[in-house]
């Protein structure tokens, strides 16, 4: 297995660069893995392919606002970029600037007569631009004034509605990243699911840009994946439980999703028989790389958008559905004009 057998050439054109207005007038391309069909859809159609007594899987995650513009001492522009929190203090970043060695300090302002700013230290040099650095004082309660949405560098247009990058169900700040899978739903979506009797649950995990970053090494095992933040509460697993039991079919919105539900799976047997969950409630980091090969535990299928090439992420939807079937539904979405990325349009792999 090699990384540039998940390569695939992708027209700019296609790329999204604004969301779909209303959200669930996006598009979903729906792949039966066992026959090998495909049928062109709407998302709002989703009903359609559900079955009462299925959960929905949703990560709750919202994303910060964590772009931050600062300042070098000697007045040059720096711009970090939050992916982790390692304490109050201390972040693990990139950074857009010349010069950022440890020891170094930057500043940030606020605009207002309490604090006359914050310095932000680098304390240690990670991979390529990545830092830690550690503030003067906590930055979280200064985000939403100091921080800017952290929109993909492929997403050229300007998002006037910050809360077009935000799930409608998004309840725990901590991502660097939207999961981008999720924002295809409305209330009255989920409402009318509801009412047919799909029931929903929700994970959380935090999502970091690594997850979005090619795999540069020739072989994909030899990648590695920085570990994310996630939890499953035991609300959840107990209504996975309760849906493999009575026959109906866990369906996890996003690869975040997919990677916290097995994560959790993987901490012990799969085994309904003995009446153990399927799944035990976890808290805590995962580093799962999922590649073809995989033995899924607990997703019976998944909903996902279009991933970029050599990504983890196409990696991952392969493994679920066979790399050679995901690469030809990849070339006839792009033939029939699907919208790709963050704000592209959506698959449900059945």
């Amino acid at each position: 297995m090699q990384t540039s057998d998940f390569d695939y050439h992708l027209p700019e054109s296609s790329i999204a660069q604004t969301p779909a207005e209303p959200r669930d007038s996006s598009r979903l391309l729906v792949l039966h893995r066992a026959a090998g069909d495909v049928e062109h859809r709407l998302f709002r159609d989703l009903g359609l392919f559900l079955r009462p007594n299925d959960l929905l899987v949703l990560n709750r995650t919202r994303v910060i606002p964590a772009r931050i513009f600062a300042r070098k001492e000697t007045g040059g522009k720096v711009e970090l970029l939050l992916l982790r929190r390692r304490d109050e203090l201390t972040w693990e970043a990139l950074v857009g600037g010349k010069g950022l060695r440890v020891g170094k300090l930057v500043f940030i302002e606020i605009n207002n007569d309490v604090s006359p700013g914050i310095e932000a230290e680098i304390v240690e040099i990670l991979n390529g631009p990545e830092r830690l650095i550690k503030f003067s004082e906590p930055i979280e309660p200064h985000l939403p004034q100091v921080g800017n949405m952290p929109l993909p560098p492929y997403i050229h247009e300007r998002l006037n509605d910050p809360e077009r990058y935000q799930t409608v169900f998004a309840k725990e700040p901590g991502s660097a990243a939207a999961p981008t899978a999720g924002l295809h739903f409305t209330p009255e979506l989920l409402n009318e699911l509801e009412k047919n009797g799909v029931k929903t649950a929700y994970v959380t995990l935090h999502v970091g840009l690594d997850t979005f970053a090619p795999v540069n090494e020739e072989k994909p095992e030899e990648h590695k994946i920085h570990s994310e933040w996630c939890e499953l509460p035991q609300e959840t697993a107990d209504l996975i439980n309760a849906t493999k039991q009575n026959g109906g079919r866990v369906i996890a919105v996003g690869t975040t999703s997919v990677r916290t539900l097995e994560s959790a799976a993987n901490l012990q047997p799969f085994d309904l028989a003995q009446g153990k969950s399927p799944i035990p409630s976890y808290t805590g980091p995962t580093a799962l790389f999922i590649l073809p090969g995989y033995r899924f535990k607990v997703v019976d299928a998944m909903i996902t958008n279009f991933h970029l090439p050599k990504s983890t992420l196409i990696m991952l939807v392969s493994a679920f559905a066979g790399r050679e079937k995901i690469l030809q539904t990849y070339e006839l979405a792009i033939k029939e004009g699907y919208r790709f990325y963050s704000f592209g349009d959506a698959m449900l792999i059945l």
